[in-house]
């Protein structure tokens, strides 16, 4: 090495300049202007800052690195260090993956807060299991069920197709007799237009980001659930990173729970205000089409308490005693 080339490490190093920069990659599934990915970006900035810019992270907004579905496999390989995935897409894998999403279980924020708590530890052991950590959860706005036509029943969905995003949707679209089709949120869009997609259950949120008002002319507000994201992180990418920055992560971590559970609260009627001034009726479910989705709901749970057995079991009993 020339003179030229170890002076001026040198200097760096003596001045204590000298910083060994860490890249990240964070997949996420939803528009650069969802709530849930707004908060990704703050999250990377404050990381940034915390550790003077020797963490960078970035975004990869609206499914464009990873689908939805493959963000975790991709996580848990070290492809991405970290991702934000909708827990409930790996139900199938696992029954606890599924806890957020049992039908009227948790309506509220409130509700969704204490579920969240109960399972936590369940969900970290999981994740754990699967050389992941969980960094932080955000709910989504209550569920509601968009329909192209209007509906009286829930049965009159009978032979209507059906957009599935989990398989708890998919279920009660069977329940239903409908016909389920999987259809991720960066897809929905084109799905609607095409006819793919008559009917759906999913948040406010989701129905505006899609302008699902374009296509589908009804919304029934049956707050069946909040589902959750979650942003994981690679266990050994997290262990590879020193202390200061670990604890920065962390605390970055914590703050973007606080922050976005508050900007789903926040939004939620902002949403469906949103889906009104653009035509679609948001109405609330009749009584017979809440009889008929509570039914529906209690077969959820008791076919998902046999899957989850005593683990699951101990989270509803937890959740039940907050």
């Amino acid at each position: 090495m020339t003179i030229s080339r170890i002076l001026p490490l040198a200097f760096a190093v003596a001045s204590g300049t000298a910083v060994a920069q860490v890249k990240w990659d964070l997949p996420a599934a939803y528009p650069a202007n969802n709530f849930h990915t707004e908060n990704l970006v703050q999250f990377a900035a404050d990381v940034d800052k915390a550790t003077a810019g020797k963490l960078k992270i970035t975004v990869h907004a609206n499914a464009s690195l990873f689908k939805a579905p493959e963000i975790k496999r991709a996580v848990q390989g070290n492809q991405a260090q970290l991702g934000e995935i909708l827990i409930s897409n790996f139900a199938n894998e696992h029954p606890l993956f599924g806890v957020d999403v049992l039908p009227f279980v948790a309506t509220s924020y409130q509700a969704a807060r204490k579920l969240d708590k109960a399972a936590r530890p369940a969900l970290d052991k999981l994740l754990a299991s699967q050389g992941m950590r969980l960094l932080y959860t955000v709910a989504w706005p209550p569920q509601g069920l968009y329909s192209k036509k209007p509906l009286n029943a829930a049965t009159d969905l009978k032979g209507v197709k059906f957009r599935s995003y989990n398989p708890a949707t998919a279920k009660i679209a069977e329940m239903f007799g409908a016909q389920p089709v999987t259809i991720q949120a960066a897809e929905l869009s084109q799905a609607m237009a095409t006819g793919a997609v008559e009917s759906f259950i999913t948040s406010g949120s989701t129905g505006y980001d899609s302008k699902a008002y374009e296509h589908i002319k009804y919304f029934y507000d049956t707050q069946a659930w909040l589902p959750k994201n979650a942003v994981i992180v690679n266990r050994k990418a997290f262990d590879a990173l020193d202390k200061s920055t670990q604890d920065a992560l962390l605390k970055a971590a914590a703050d973007a729970e606080a922050r976005g559970w508050k900007s789903s609260e926040e939004k939620t009627a902002w949403y469906l205000d949103q889906l009104k001034k653009n035509g679609m009726q948001v109405l609330p479910p009749n009584a017979q089409m809440t009889g008929e989705f509570k039914k529906v709901g209690d077969a959820l749970v008791d076919d998902w308490l046999k899957k989850a057995g005593a683990d699951g079991k101990a989270i509803l009993d937890a959740y039940s005693k907050m």
